[in-house]
């Protein structure tokens, strides 16, 4: 592999820390704001919207820069992103910070595999594809657990500092590695990514996977106050418990690649289903440290066993319905799961609020991906019917 796409992986694992580490932090961020943990939760949804509808946006805007100074805006972005978080006075503050590295987040993950592609021969592109996102499963399990113990140590803007120092040297491994005069495919305008929308087939598969993905946050954005307060766990096990979380969410990645390659409406049939039993058990063995880390490893790993069936399946439906534009189909899956987040999290802190309380977040998201799973068997009896020639998607 080129050395350029060591710092694109650089670049995605700094990324993947920013977006996911806020979940460990957020106690600790409700107390030193003085904010109630439904209110630090959006924390998690503002990036997650941030990632939905401004990728789009300024992707369609950026495409006639060129692809190394683009990178380079954006990783700017990020580091700008992540160091207003650090200095955030107040949580308005923050949100607004969160937003900006938001923004970076979503045009960096599409524009960097293209670029991850055109750096090695043509059958090597997947392996280059896979090699740039493996440093966002591997911020799941090192880089969350980590910057959780370093907010819980030295409070959590030194975590913000922490992950703009990554993007530093990624800024400057791209600057360094990364070769100028990099081909650039025409961009997708918003007038091509809003048609794709008219496809109701396409809309059902992009429901479900916000649904699907969307349940698990409702319990994985307040995992953190859950552990300590409903199963007993002080506050330094929570990293700990979280590298169990991610280790089990990279497993999960990839043996859903396995199980969905060759029928991935009965793969994610089978993988939603697993899903809602597990997070309702969740419910139950919550208050038993022993057993909630036994359903805790189950949940990590069914919660992104579905994506790559999820992904895979658009592409199909994007190649039958709307087969100009795969590629538009694939980046709105992506603003699909990250809408997912931003609903799971708001959802997550409505419960945390009501009288029902935190520990009622697992049942509520078993029911979100019960919804899923029920369009999942909608759109599998659809396929199995003849659609007449002429008839819309």
């Amino acid at each position: 592999m080129p050395p350029a796409l060591f710092a694109l992986t650089i670049a995605a694992y700094a990324i993947g820390t920013t977006e996911f580490v806020i979940v460990g932090l957020l106690p600790t961020v409700a107390n030193d704001l003085g904010i109630t943990l439904p209110l630090a939760g959006l924390i998690v949804s503002v990036y997650a919207l941030g990632v939905t509808f401004g990728a789009p946006v300024i992707t369609a805007l950026t495409g006639r820069l060129p692809r190394k100074t683009l990178l380079l805006g954006l990783m700017a972005l990020f580091i700008l992103g992540n160091a207003a978080a650090a200095l955030s006075p107040g949580y308005a503050w923050l949100l607004a910070a969160r937003v900006l590295s938001a923004f970076a987040h979503g045009v960096f993950f599409s524009v960097g595999a293209t670029i991850a592609a055109d750096l090695v021969p043509e059958n090597r592109r997947a392996s280059a594809i896979a090699m740039m996102f493996m440093g966002l499963t591997v911020a799941i399990v090192t880089g969350v657990p980590l910057g959780t113990f370093i907010g819980q140590t030295l409070g959590w803007r030194a975590t913000f500092w922490a992950v703009a120092g990554l993007g530093v040297i990624a800024f400057a491994g791209i600057a360094a590695l990364l070769p100028r005069g990099l081909s650039r495919a025409a961009p997708a305008s918003l007038v091509e990514q809003v048609r794709v929308l008219g496809s109701g087939r396409l809309l059902l598969v992009f429901a479900m996977t916000a649904l699907g993905y969307g349940g698990t946050f409702v319990t994985f954005t307040f995992l953190a106050p859950m552990l300590q307060q409903v199963t007993g766990f002080a506050p330094a096990h929570v990293s700990l418990i979280l590298v169990l979380y991610g280790a089990a969410i990279a497993a999960g990645n990839l043996a859903g690649g396995r199980i969905a390659d060759r029928d991935p409406v009965r793969a994610l049939t089978g993988l939603f289903a697993a899903q809602a039993v597990v997070l309702l058990l969740f419910s139950a063995t919550a208050a038993s440290p022993v057993w909630a880390l036994v359903t805790l490893a189950a949940m990590g790993f069914l919660s992104f066993a579905n994506v790559p069936g999820l992904q895979l399946y658009v592409v199909q439906l994007a190649r039958q319905h709307r087969p100009g534009a795969v590629d538009v189909a694939s980046a709105l899956n992506i603003a699909a799961f990250n809408l997912g987040i931003a609903f799971g999290a708001w959802i997550g802190g409505l419960v945390v609020e009501s009288p029902l309380g935190i520990g009622a977040t697992p049942w509520v998201g078993a029911i979100l991906v019960a919804a899923a799973l029920g369009l999942t068997v909608w759109s599998g009896v659809l396929d199995r019917r003849p659609r007449p020639l002429g008839q819309p998607a």
